[in-house]
Parts: C-alpha cells; sequence; structure tokens
C-alpha cells in the first residue's frame, strides 16, 4: 500500500499496520475537507448566535455549568489540552503513536467534531513527516476516552510536549520546526475535538490484537512440528469431524494442519506399527482450541475495524439541522467516547490468547518430559545429565503463562467514578488494551520456545523427515537459531526467534 485514504472509513487492521510499521503515506479524502467545513460551518454559527453549548463555550466535565465567555474560547481549549496532559509511564512505541494520530485524523475527517479543516490536515501532515508524539501509556480509565494520552498527541500540534522525530526525542515545538510544520492555534471546540475519543486503546490494542492473530495462526505450525516429532497422529484434523461441529475457527486450523502436514516420511514410518487410537489433548484438540482464539480474535478485529471509523466525540456536530436545535441533532452530546465495547474486546482477546499460550506450553513440556516424549531425549538434550538441554525453556513458558493467567483477569469489571462523580462509569479499555499488548509479547515468547524445542525434536527423528511445509519451517527456524549441543545461554535464542515471529519471518506458514 503505496498511500491510504481517510474519509472517515471504518479502517481494518492491515491498513492500520500499513501506516503505523511500515510508514504508509495517508491523505484526506476531498469529501471529508467538505464534511469537516460543514461542521466547522455549525459551530461558527452557533458562537455567532450566542448560544450556549457543551464544549464549545462551556467548562468541560463537571464544570460543564459554566459559561465561558467568547474573548476566552481559545484560551479554554488551550487550558483544556495543558490540563489533561497528566499521563505517566513508559511513552508508547513510535507504532502506537502513528497508529493513535492515524485513528484521530480519521475520525475527525468523519465531519462530526467542528473542528476546522487545518486540524485534521496537521494530524496528517504529522504522520507524513514523521513526527511521533510522545504519550505516557499509563492514565487513562476509557471514558470521556482517552483523555491523558490525547492531550499529549495534541500537545504537539500546538508546539508543546514532546515527540520523537528521526529517532531523536526532543520538544515537540522543535520537531515541528524541523519538519518544516507550523504549530496550529486551537479554536473553539478544537482541544476537545483532539481530546474525546478512544483512539489509545484502539491503537494499542489495535496493533496487538493483529500480532495475536498472527500467533493464533502460527500455533498451527509450532503444533504441526511437535505433533510429528512425537509420533503422533493427524486423524483427528478429518475434515468431517470438523463439519460436523461447523465453528469457521476450527475447520480453518483443521484445514492448515492437514495441509501443514501433508507428504510426512516420519507418519508414513509409524503408521502401521502405531498402537496409540488418541493423542493427548494438546495435540488432538489443537483445531478446536487454536480455532476458538481464531474466532475471538476475528470478532475483536471486527469490534477494532467498527471503532477505527466511529464518531468518538462529544458532542457531536450534524451539519443540516438548525443550528443550536438540539432536539433537532445539530449539536448533541452523548457517550460515544466510552469505551466498553473496546474494554470487553480486550478482555476476551486477553483470555483466548492467554489459554492458547497454555496449550503451547503444554506441548512444550510433552517435547521435554522424558515420561511423554515418545522415545526423545530427555529435555532434547544429546547428553543429558551432563546437559540440562531446553529444562529452563519450559520453565520460562511456565512463568510466562503464570504472568498471562493474572494480566487475564478483566479490567471491564473494575470502575472507580471520576470528575466528582460526573464520570461516574468508566470502562477501564487502556488497561484493557496493555494488559493484552504483554499477553502477546509472552505468547509470541511461548510459541519461539516450542519452534525451537521442536525444531530439535524432528533433528533427533532423522533420517525420516517430516513433510515438505514443516522441513521448510524448520530451514527458517535454523536460519535464526541453530541446534543445541553442547548447553549455551538460551535467553538470545528465545528472544531472536520471538523477534523474527513478530517481524513476520514465518507468515508464509500463517493460513
Amino acid at each position: 500500500m503505496e498511500r491510504l485514504i481517510l474519509d472517515g472509513q471504518a479502517l481494518t487492521l492491515a491498513e492500520i499496520e500499513a501506516v503505523s510499521l511500515a510508514g504508509c503515506e495517508v491523505a484526506l479524502a476531498p469529501a471529508a475537507l467538505r464534511r469537516v467545513v460543514e461542521s466547522r460551518g455549525l459551530i461558527e454559527g452557533i458562537l455567532a448566535a450566542g448560544e450556549t453549548v457543551y464544549g464549545v463555550n462551556t467548562g468541560f466535565g463537571k464544570l460543564s455549568d459554566v459559561r465561558i465567555p467568547p474573548d476566552r474560547l481559545a484560551q479554554l481549549q488551550l487550558n483544556l489540552v495543558r490540563s489533561h496532559a497528566g499521563g505517566v509511564g513508559q511513552p508508547l512505541s513510535e507504532a502506537e503513536s502513528r497508529a493513535m494520530v492515524l485513528l484521530r485524523a480519521n475520525v475527525l475527517a468523519k465531519g462530526f467534531s467542528g473542528c476546522r479543516p487545518a486540524l485534521v490536515e496537521g494530524l496528517v501532515a504529522l504522520l507524513n513527516a514523521g513526527v511521533h508524539p510522545v504519550i505516557p501509556e499509563k492514565g487513562s480509565v476509557g471514558a470521556s476516552g482517552d483523555l491523558a494520552p490525547l492531550a499529549h498527541l495534541a500537545l504537539v500540534i500546538i508546539g508543546e510536549g514532546e515527540a520523537i522525530y528521526k529517532g531523536e526525542r526532543m520538544a515537540g515545538g522543535e520537531a515541528l520546526r524541523r519538519a518544516g510544520l507550523e504549530p496550529i492555534a486551537l479554536a473553539a471546540k478544537e482541544g476537545l475535538a483532539l481530546l474525546n475519543g478512544t483512539q489509545a486503546m484502539t491503537a494499542v490494542g489495535g496493533l496487538a490484537v493483529a500480532r495475536a492473530r498472527r500467533v493464533a495462526k502460527l500455533a498451527d505450525l509450532a503444533g504441526a512440528m511437535s505433533l510429528e516429532a512425537l509420533m503422533g497422529t493427524p486423524a483427528a484434523f478429518d475434515e468431517r469431524i470438523h463439519k460436523a461441529r461447523p465453528h469457521r475457527g476450527q475447520i480453518a486450523a483443521a484445514a492448515h494442519l492437514i495441509e501443514l502436514l501433508a507428504g510426512s516420511e516420519i507418519r508414513e514410518a509409524h503408521r502401521e506399527r502405531d498402537s496409540r487410537v488418541q493423542d493427548a489433548y494438546c495435540l488432538r484438540c489443537m483445531p478446536q482450541v487454536h480455532g476458538a482464539a481464531r474466532d475471538v480474535l476475528d470478532h475483536v478485529a471486527g469490534v477494532l475495524e467498527i471503532e477505527a471509523g466511529s464518531a468518538t466525540d462529544n458532542p457531536l456536530v450534524f451539519p443540516g439541522s438548525p443550528a443550536g436545535t438540539l432536539t433537532g441533532g445539530a449539536v448533541v452530546s452523548g457517550g460515544n467516547f466510552h469505551g466498553a465495547p473496546l474494554a470487553y474486546a480486550f478482555d476476551y482477546a486477553a483470555i483466548a490468547l492467554t489459554d492458547l499460550a497454555g496449550i503451547t506450553e503444554r506441548r512444550i513440556d510433552r517435547l521435554l518430559n522424558p515420561d511423554i516424549n515418545e522415545g526423545l531425549p530427555a529435555f532434547l538434550s544429546p547428553d543429558p545429565g551432563l546437559s540440562s538441554g531446553f529444562m529452563i525453556a519450559q520453565i520460562v513458558a511456565a512463568a510466562l503463562i503464570n504472568e498471562c493467567q493474572v494480566l487475564s483477569h478483566p479490567a471491564s469489571t473494575g470502575n472507580i467514578p471520576t470528575d466528582g462523580g460526573k464520570e461516574d462509569h468508566v470502562s477501564m479499555g487502556m488497561t484493557g488494551a496493555l494488559k493484552l499488548r504483554q499477553i502477546v509479547d509472552n505468547a509470541e515468547r511461548i510459541t519461539a520456545i516450542e519452534m525451537m524445542c521442536a525444531a530439535q525434536a524432528l533433528e533427533f527423528r532423522r533420517p525420516l523427515k517430516s513433510s515438505p511445509e514443516i522441513e521448510s519451517a524448520h530451514a527458517k527456524v535454523r536460519s535464526v537459531v541453530r541446534r543445541l549441543g553442547e548447553d549455551r545461554v538460551l535467553s538470545t535464542d528465545i528472544d531472536a526467534l520471538a523477534g523474527a515471529v513478530r517481524a513476520g519471518a514465518f507468515d508464509a506458514w500463517v493460513a
């Protein structure tokens, strides 16, 4: 993708990744700019008529009853941005920052926020110039939008805050200057237009879910490699079984496993003398578990893609209705900033991915445990006893699983009223997004551990070879980590292989 045209439309996770990770250029659709002009005209009309409208000429939240005089409206918006930039913690990654800017620009392009075209164009210019606001990851409760993170984004637009430009962290105004951009002086309603929305949780959660979907499909490859190394049977992947229980993800996972295993010498070598009727659940039930995780993540991706093209500002501006007539739909206050749809989805994804990582860890143990690993050496060591082999790898996986189990406790069931009780029910969606991101990190490492162990185990079955697909994947693993002979530090190998997974090095086996 060379250029993404923003029209306020739903964005796919692939499109968000293209801009956030690959630096795809962004442009605004002419129709979007026309809508922005129309909605801004309505705001200007309300101001000229001297009417009172929340967020335009009033205070915010608990202070919404305070009327602000016309000569102080610009200061009102500036104060809003500065006062809400209270985020703490580590900054979001540059990719997550880019995703936030992209999503906010797309939402404003819908023409429901009452801002000037210059504000939307300014966000697009940030993206295309590679100016990335420094946005602390903590401080949002996910209702009234991601106020603190979006305030840090807005600071850079006005020439304040901090930004990353060409790999260097600097003052926001300096980043704009070096990129040849001018700061924007906010007009009435524009600070609120930047701050009210779910773009922080959508950015963090969206990029995490894109990675999670890759892991869920790559689990088929890792599991197939383990099945072969453990002399298991693919009988449980027969399509008749899965058509009898037609969950889409289950059918897809079973078909993928059959495809990966086709033409295996290892399978043919033990087919006739195989006395087992059924394998352990971690092998036999891969379609059911992997497929269920696929279905959950597909659902969550759909929620995110809808949100990416949704108006989440408050109040919303609907041109074409009589100015100031709230019942007519001109400027209407509501709650589209509430993150409940995303918060629930992130918790759902966290649960599914934690369980997916759990079944992966069970296969790791089965490869290493000499009591159940079908004649493979203990811990896949060439010299068990003198060498510990991959013993610690399973322990690391167990530690990561426990962290996932803790992190998969739902954030969305927690509520702490804010803003003097005005905002008395919040989503905690940003917490859910951050937790999910960490679970994905762990799942990538656990998947890498299984692939590393399975590759070693397959080599103990030589001269027999697995299927062409698995042998090709084995070669890819070996291009990243070498065979384990004498004991060595494994953390470097785990991180290298997990990094390759994250970078898409195994995407050829994702289906």
